[in-house]
């Protein structure tokens, strides 16, 4: 079976023991660069029957995927794959599996308020300019933390909060007071979670239904002395209603790990305010996360190769493939 792995822009898949594994079993070729055009793509993937994207560096538009005839099989690393249309790889007969890693994003998001609240990140800069500035930083010990989405994440975010001493409340689609009270939280319904937060925190997948959820109308709800941390997904928030609150100030900050368009246009008004902490979305590229991603996605191709499925998005797409025989 031939194999590609796309965008290992850190050159982290090369050394792992797990596609050391693969090598034994496939041919192998890493691509550690962005490829300049779909052209040129589909080229360096002539005959892969088998790709490992890392995560949504490159999207799978279905006029993509009915240029790759080999292809059987997407690897996909991480929770989700939205940038890739599932509808037009099952109809092609080519599998989506899924390959979770370990996660940094709890540890950033916690990374991320400390350095708005506290200011550290607009402070060093400052100091590199030759000032000494007399900052007043906000304590995160005693806040009320409004955390959108009790999912993985979220629900790590909750405890660790907890530490920190930080009174929690919580809103997510699906969400009910028993589940919020487990998790240590009160559940709010969402403009009385806005209304009442020092910190909102966002950790909801992306759907119809939340996309643009956090509207001009949704953030005039939050408190003038408020931060926001989205590290999930930045279609989430109205990116430039954001803007317009944080220009306003009627927020006291953001932290932002995730953006509309990423990377983040080099003229987006979001680099010139001082009120935001920006991150290059660092929350999954870690080393324990990229050991993660490795190891399972190996271990789905792998699977693959002995008639299995294994954490398949669509298994239907092999009823498209004639000697397809799922031993599971």
């Amino acid at each position: 079976m031939k194999v590609a792995i796309l965008d290992d822009y850190q050159k982290a898949f090369e050394g792992s023991p797990a596609i050391r594994r693969l090598k034994e079993k496939a041919e192998v070729q890493i691509f550690t660069e962005k490829f300049p055009s779909e052209e040129a793509l589909i080229a360096a993937l002539e005959g892969a029957q088998a790709i490992i994207p890392i995560r949504e560096r490159t999207a799978f538009p279905a006029r993509l995927l009915k240029a790759l005839p080999d292809l059987e099989i997407i690897a996909q690393t991480g929770n989700h794959a939205y940038h890739l249309d599932l509808e037009a790889a099952t109809e092609a007969g080519i599998l989506v599996t899924l390959a979770p890693g370990g996660s940094g994003v709890t540890e950033l998001t916690f990374g991320l308020m400390i350095d708005l609240m506290r200011r550290i990140s607009l402070s060093d800069r400052q100091m590199r300019q030759g000032q000494w500035p007399l900052v007043l930083g906000v304590v995160l010990k005693g806040k009320t933390l409004g955390i959108l989405g009790l999912g993985r994440v979220g629900l790590e975010v909750a405890r660790i909060a907890q530490a920190f001493d930080m009174k929690i409340i919580a809103w997510g689609p699906t969400l009910n007071h028993e589940r919020a009270q487990r998790a240590g939280a009160t559940y709010l319904d969402l403009e009385e979670l806005l209304k009442t937060a020092d910190v909102v925190s966002v950790h909801l997948k992306l759907s119809d239904q939340s996309k643009g959820l956090l509207d001009e109308s949704k953030l005039r709800l939050m408190r003038k002395s408020a931060f926001l941390i989205n590290t999930a997904r930045g279609a989430i928030v109205d990116e430039a209603a954001l803007v317009k609150i944080l220009q306003e100030g009627l927020i006291a900050g953001a932290a932002l790990d995730v953006y509309c368009e990423e990377p983040l246009p080099a003229d987006s008004p979001l680099r010139h305010l001082d009120n935001v902490v920006l991150a290059p979305h660092l929350g999954w590229p870690t080393d324990d996360g990229f050991r993660g991603f490795a190891e399972t996605a190996v271990e789905n191709i792998l699977d693959y190769m002995q008639g299995k499925t294994t954490r398949a998005l669509n298994p239907q797409a092999l009823e498209k493939r004639k000697g397809f025989t799922d031993s599971h």
